[in-house]
C-alpha cells in the first residue's frame, strides 16, 4: 500500500511540474476577437395605416431575407418625432412599444405581438379608436430588431429603450437597415 501510494504521489508530482511555453495564440473564434459579437437584424416599415379597415392593426412579415428562429427576440420602436440636432440636420426620435399616449380622448397605446415570421403592430385605447387623431393612426415608421436569444443573454449593459444602444451593441448603422415601402 506505501508502494502504491509513492507511486501516485511521484506520479502527480510529475505531471504537476510540467509546464512548457504556451505557444502562440490561435486566430480569433467565431465571434471575433473580443469574444461579442451579435448577428441580429434590423428593418424598417415605412407607412403604417392603423384604420377601422385593419381593425387598427398591422401585421407586417419579416423580410424573405431574414430567418428568425422561434426563441430569438423582438422589439420594436415607433418613429414619434423627428426633431433639430443642433447642427444644421435632423435626429430621429425613437419610442419603444408598448408605448402609451394621452390624447384628449384618453389614453391610446401602441403595442405588439410577435411571431417567428411577423410582427402584428396594433393600438389599444380606453375610447372609441375611429376616434384616434390621424396624426397617430397614419403613416408610421417602425423599426423593428431581431435578436438572436443566445445574443440576447449577452446584451446584460444594453438599454433595450434605447434604439441607439441597440444598434450599437448590435454593430449596425443606418445603411444596415433594411426598409420596406
Amino acid at each position: 500500500m506505501k508502494k502504491l501510494l509513492s507511486l501516485l504521489a511521484f506520479t502527480s508530482l510529475l505531471f504537476i511540474s510540467c509546464e512548457g511555453d504556451p505557444g502562440p495564440p490561435g486566430p480569433p473564434g467565431p465571434r471575433g476577437e473580443d469574444g461579442f459579437d451579435i448577428v441580429g437584424v434590423v428593418f424598417e416599415e415605412i407607412g403604417v395605416n392603423f384604420t377601422q379597415a385593419n381593425g387598427y392593426s398591422e401585421v407586417i412579415p419579416f423580410p424573405e431575407n431574414i430567418e428568425a428562429l422561434r426563441s430569438d427576440i423582438v422589439l420594436v420602436y415607433l418613429l414619434e418625432d423627428v426633431v433639430n440636432d443642433g447642427l444644421g440636420g435632423t435626429a430621429d426620435l425613437w419610442t419603444p412599444l408598448p408605448q402609451t399616449f394621452f390624447t384628449s380622448q384618453g389614453s391610446l397605446q401602441y403595442t405588439f405581438n410577435h411571431s417567428f415570421f411577423d410582427v402584428n403592430i396594433f393600438l389599444d385605447a380606453n375610447f372609441d379608436l375611429n376616434n384616434v387623431p390621424p396624426g397617430l393612426a397614419l403613416d408610421q415608421v417602425f423599426r423593428i430588431v431581431i435578436i438572436p436569444a443566445d445574443d440576447f443573454s449577452q446584451m446584460t449593459d444594453v438599454n433595450l429603450n434605447n434604439l441607439q444602444e441597440v444598434m450599437q451593441a448590435l454593430n449596425k448603422t443606418q445603411k444596415d437597415i433594411i426598409k420596406s415601402f
